[in-house]
């Protein structure tokens, strides 16, 4: 089991592509998966921001404590900050561009999350496939969220299998039954353990999970994890989350959601005490219905990429930075670094 900011090595682990064969594979994922993707949840490609103005509200706070990475520049008054994800930006989009129900856009995300912690599936460099797509007001249920869940682990798995057939000694199984479950549920099933261990309790049980309801408030008084209180609804979320049999550990690849309607908003933001960002005009845009309703999400890129081709290490798949430490342990284990 992986252990925050630490390095696991799996015994006798060893890639089985070297890395220019991996740079290769990472290039056929990627293009395999966005078109299954695309035609799964019927999402047009687009161009998005790296940067955004701070203070505009359009950068994602993800749990409201880790710290954007901002700086001012030559030509422009105020100041720019790196996004930390495009939940917000991928909203205002849709309005902007005309799309109408049913239709969606994905873009490829490239953001820095400083406060983020490295190790086996942790990265400050994070790149993702968001995506979003409009939806009717009757769609804002459980049922059109666990089928559009349905469609993204499909896509997931035809990509496995295309990998698969292209390099044959990566066969570990990914089931495309999904199991729901909530995180209240979650909680009532392993009272005793961590939100962490519960995560991996069921992922080893059940392959391939979707755990619901994350962000709001459980029977024991915790929440299971953060999430902001305006993109997702929290009673209407979750994470597409798989058993990685190299880490022998849970592997979240996807976090999504229906996102908040007008009282959902209202809803979370006052029980996050968080009402002042009314003021901005995304937050006013929902309020008063300007903005369409949506469904959309992230698909870690990289961590698909580590999944598919069964690696021990998201930096065997993405060029960053590590710990000195970290990178002369992976070194002296055999996990080759990019």
């Amino acid at each position: 089991m992986t252990k925050e900011n630490e390095l696991y090595v799996p015994e006798g682990y060893r890639s089985a592509l070297s890395l220019r064969e991996t740079q290769h594979a990472i290039k056929f994922i990627k293009d395999v998966f966005q078109q299954a993707l695309s035609f799964a949840v019927t999402l047009d490609r687009v161009t998005a921001p790296l940067i955004v103005r701070s203070g505009s509200g359009i950068n994602d706070d993800l749990n409201g404590v880790e710290r954007k990475v901002r700086f001012d520049m030559l030509l422009s008054d105020g100041e720019a900050e790196v996004v930390q994800s495009l939940a917000k930006w991928k909203r205002m989009a849709l309005y902007q561009y005309g799309y109408r129900e049913g239709e969606g856009i994905y873009t490829d995300m490239n953001a820095i999350r400083r406060d983020d912690k490295m190790d086996n599936v942790h990265s400050i460099f994070v790149d993702q496939w968001d995506w979003e797509k409009v939806i009717t007001r009757e769609q804002r249920n459980t049922e059109f969220l666990k089928e559009t869940v349905k469609s993204i682990v499909k896509a997931i798995v035809f990509t496995k299998r295309q990998v698969t057939l292209r390099y044959s000694m990566l066969d570990a199984p990914v089931s495309d039954e999904v199991y729901f479950i909530t995180t209240q549920e979650l909680l009532e099933r392993y009272p005793d353990r961590t939100p962490r261990e519960r995560e991996r309790l069921i992922a080893q049980e059940k392959k391939t999970v979707f755990l619901m309801q994350i962000g709001k408030v459980l029977g024991n008084g915790e929440r299971h994890d953060g999430r902001a209180p305006d993109y997702d609804d929290w009673e209407l979320n979750g994470d597409i989350i798989f058993w990685d049999e190299v880490l022998q550990d849970s592997l979240e690849i996807s976090s999504m959601g229906i996102r908040v309607d007008e009282a959902s908003l209202a809803s979370q933001l006052k029980e996050l005490n968080a009402e002042d960002r009314m003021q901005h005009d995304y937050h006013k845009m929902i309020a008063n219905g300007t903005l369409p309703l949506t469904i959309g999400g992230g698909i870690g890129q990289s961590r698909l990429c580590m999944f598919l081709l069964e690696k021990a290490h998201i930096g065997e798949v993405q060029s960053s930075v590590w710990p000195k430490e970290m990178a002369a342990e992976c070194e002296k284990n055999g996990i080759q670094l990019m």
